[in-house]
């Protein structure tokens, strides 16, 4: 296909970038439905409290993994593309902070479960819980993502994720097949991660380079963790105001409620690979255009905000209707009560999709503060909305917690005035407004 000349466009660097997107889209989309189907099958399976046992470790340990990666993933991409000869010393230092970190949270992770459950009975026992704590250390081996990524090479990365999902479906198959007990689902939690880790490795190797050329520096260390720390914070607040909610159904309603609104949340959000992968994809796109257009880097913001609308919003239509038809269709009878409450939490998409594209924006502007204030924010909202509404709505009030926590992390940046510029054209987009401006201009 033949693009017209265009003043400012790069037709090579456009199909380079697509290109990046649909291989991340193609990973996402396989892995997705691999998941959904496995995930169904496992649901099934185990019924609703064993699938809650199941779900709980990962609500419980996901704010202390996301601290132990020290929001360095995103940063380390960022610094490659601005100085890929320091590819071996950013890699080997980013990897020893995240083993580090992987192994710290280990110690504290028993501590809270202790401490947590001095409070209220924990069904999930500790073990369950220390088990997929252990993804904090495998994380650390994630690191050629970020390079993979800053050279716009996603196919390795899609090629890492299919195997990895399909490995992980025929194993955890098997465990069905041979009726095993809920334990060995826990264990499958872990090894999904070793078997992405595994692929990022190989991968490396064979088309970048020998991790143990990777080097740890010092003074790299400190820079990092300076410039990192926001994000790993944000991090951990993003993981509360998304987690939150389920490990406060298991507390106040028990595992049963949890089995049930984990199947919600599966559904709403397995969306949510789509705005990873396309502002992953589309980044050093934005990031080049800051540096050389600024017309087309506020062009492109605000065509990534509509692509971000348009896309949720078809989500979330068509998962309002077609809910019951899917519980009735995929799970059996003790689950359809989470239909209903999928209609409402599938919303919350918008701003998810929404956030994510902003997220690029206030990393490109280097307002990471602002992104961890935010997302501090949102989490703030969900748990106090949560504590109100859980006792009161059962699930669909912790349904009802998560959209409006969204909403407000999202925007949050209205209300800073160096910010709000990007948060009005987020709400030309969600009004359609933008999309308005287009057609009239044909």
């Amino acid at each position: 296909m033949k693009f017209p000349s265009i003043k400012g466009f790069d037709e090579e660097a456009f199909n380079k970038y697509l290109k990046n997107t649909g291989s991340l889209m193609l990973a996402r989309v396989g892995s997705l439905i691999i998941k959904i189907l496995v995930g169904f099958t496992i649901t099934n399976y185990l019924g609703k409290e064993l699938n809650g046992i199941l779900n709980y470790p990962t609500a419980f340990t996901t704010f202390f993994v996301a601290a132990a990666a020290l929001g360095l993933d995103g940063f380390i991409t960022r610094e490659l593309l601005r100085t890929p000869e320091n590819r071996d010393q950013l890699l080997g230092t980013a990897f020893f902070l995240k083993l580090m970190g992987g192994m710290a949270i280990l110690p504290i992770i028993y501590i809270a479960y202790r401490i947590w459950n001095s409070y209220t009975e924990i069904e999930t026992p500790l073990t369950y819980v220390l088990i997929v704590g252990l993804t904090g250390i495998t994380q650390a081996f994630y690191l050629p993502d970020s390079y993979f990524q800053s050279k716009v090479q996603a196919k390795y990365v899609m090629r890492v994720q299919i195997f990895g999902n399909i490995f992980s479906a025929l194993i955890k198959l098997a465990f069905i097949f041979l009726k095993l007990g809920v334990e060995w689902f826990v264990f499958a939690l872990l090894l999904d991660t070793v078997i992405l880790a595994t692929g990022y490795i190989y991968f490396y190797q064979i088309k970048a380079g020998s991790i143990f050329k990777w080097t740890y520096q010092s003074t790299l260390a400190k820079y990092l963790i300076k410039n990192s720390w926001p994000l790993a914070l944000s991090a951990v607040l993003v993981s509360i105001y998304m987690k939150i909610d389920q490990l406060m159904v298991a507390n106040y309603l028990g595992t049963g409620s949890l089995g049930v609104y984990s199947t919600v949340v599966q559904l709403s959000e397995s969306w949510y690979f789509i705005p990873v992968a396309i502002v992953t994809s589309v980044f050093p796109a934005i990031m080049n255009a800051k540096r050389d257009d600024k017309e087309r880097y506020i062009k492109r913001l605000q065509n990534m905000y509509d692509l971000m609308v348009w896309i949720s919003l078809s989500v979330a239509l068509f998962m309002t209707f077609a809910s019951p038809i899917i519980f009735r269709i995929v799970y059996t009878e003790e689950f359809w009560g989470g239909a209903h409450v999928l209609t409402v939490h599938v919303w919350a998409g918008i701003f998810v999709f929404l956030g994510s594209a902003s997220g690029q924006f206030l990393i490109a502007e280097g307002y990471t503060k602002l992104a961890m204030l935010r997302t501090g924010m949102g989490a703030l909202v969900n748990i106090g909305l949560n504590v109100i509404w859980i006792p009161k709505y059962g699930i669909m009030g912790a349904a009802l917690a998560t959209l409006i926590a969204y909403f407000t992390a999202t925007f949050f940046i209205l209300l800073i005035r160096k910010t709000r510029a990007q948060g009005i054209m987020m709400l030309k987009s969600l009004f359609l407004v933008s999309l308005f401006q287009k057609i009239v201009k044909r």
